[in-house]
């Protein structure tokens, strides 16, 4: 069966801004979640396709691919939600407060997991290590549990109390007639425990800020402005709940002689005029050193040249690009005395023998100027 288009499935505009895009999701979560749609298969398919689209939409690189290329543009790249507690743990902060706890009274009665923060850091590469993959040591600052409290933000010999306010749970119900909504305890906030005792080393946090280093792969042909996730290297998760995530944010340095152009690279090499009228034997840069170019006689400035497979990989389907040699003809600012001389003879053949490219546009520039001027009427 054919995937709906995601856009379609939210039923928002493909320039849907990210609120616009958060409160469709949101909208179809609520109405085809699994408490109110108990043994309903149709509805829970419905939910697993909302959080899937969601999943690609609300994540600007996946929706850029998404954008350009459909759905082959992210396959195997999105989340596979095997159950709906999957999707509470990877959504859930969207509807503020707990994993749809302020819709529907919770799942099995207890508290559930948060997960903690992503992390970014930007790290810069050369076009050589993009292009050939690299392995960099990053540096980033992140919380680690604390080693006196072992995390539990008590001072040791001690142990947290439960929160009276909601007994532990970290949720509070409310009712109103028929309905019952379910919020997050505001004296414990979701802890369902509170620490009367803290400890001195991490001030009852739990965790402290570290420095630290961590050596991450760039694949080959990561471009500019991409990011590579490192999964679980983000913030700790409230109450042991899963880590997050850390991205780094690729930016490659320009460089000095080739552009790069997606899967292509980019060179213009000057070449002398009489290489250009005679043709010659080259050697052009490239990535993997010299190669040999055949310049064929009659070139023009501007003209392009293609090496094949020596570009830059495409780091999602493995494709090697070319790279595009452009030649502009390089006029010699200073001359030897018979360099000179030479070039002066040439002038004077050229005068005898006008090419017949140059004849044709001579030709029609003296009929411009001769034609008669047409009067104005008034």
């Amino acid at each position: 069966m054919a995937k709906r288009d995601y856009y379609e499935v939210l039923g928002v505009a493909k320039d849907a801004n990210d609120r616009d895009i958060s409160k469709g999701y949101r909208k179809l979560a609520v109405m085809y979640h699994p408490d109110s749609n108990p043994g309903d298969e149709d509805a829970s398919r419905k939910f697993k396709e909302a959080a899937e689209a969601y999943e690609v939409l609300s994540d600007p690189e996946k929706r850029s691919r998404y954008d350009r290329f459909g759905h082959a543009g992210v396959d195997g790249q999105q989340t596979q939600f095997g159950s709906a507690e999957d999707i509470f743990a990877a959504f859930g902060d969207i509807f503020g407060g707990g994993v749809f706890g302020d819709f529907f009274g919770g799942r099995g009665g207890g508290r559930r997991q948060r997960r903690g923060n992503d992390l970014r850091v930007d790290v810069t590469l050369t076009l050589e290590e993009a292009a050939r993959g690299a392995t960099r040591e990053v540096k980033f600052t992140r919380n680690v549990a604390c080693t006196a409290c072992n995390a539990s933000g008590s001072k040791p010999g001690s142990q947290p109390q439960r929160c009276s306010q909601c007994g532990g749970r970290g949720q509070i119900v409310q009712s109103a007639g028929i309905l019952s909504v379910q919020t997050t305890c505001p004296v414990c906030r979701g802890a369902g425990s509170r620490i009367t005792d803290p400890c001195v080393d991490c001030r009852g946090q739990g965790y402290q800020k570290r420095e630290l280093e961590l050596k991450v792969d760039f694949p080959a042909g990561v471009d500019d402005g991409m990011r590579v996730r490192i999964s679980g290297e983000g913030e700790p998760g409230p109450d042991n709940g899963p880590a997050g995530d850390l991205y780094c944010f690729v930016s490659v340095k320009r460089h000095k002689i080739f552009h790069r152009d997606g899967r292509n690279l980019i060179v213009q090499l000057p070449i002398a005029y009489t290489q250009a009228a005679l043709g010659a034997e080259i050697e052009v840069p490239t990535l993997d050193g010299p190669r040999p170019l055949t310049i064929h006689r009659g070139t023009q400035s501007g003209e392009v040249f293609k090496l094949a497979g020596m570009g830059v990989k495409d780091p999602q389907n493995g494709r090697v690009g070319d790279l595009l040699v452009q030649t502009f003809i390089e006029t010699p600012k200073k001359m030897s005395a018979k360099q000179e001389k030479i070039l002066r003879e040439l002038a004077e053949v050229e005068n005898i023998e006008v090419l017949p490219q140059r004849k044709n546009f001579l030709e029609r520039l003296k009929e411009y100027f001769s034609a008669p001027t047409e009067k104005s009427t008034t």
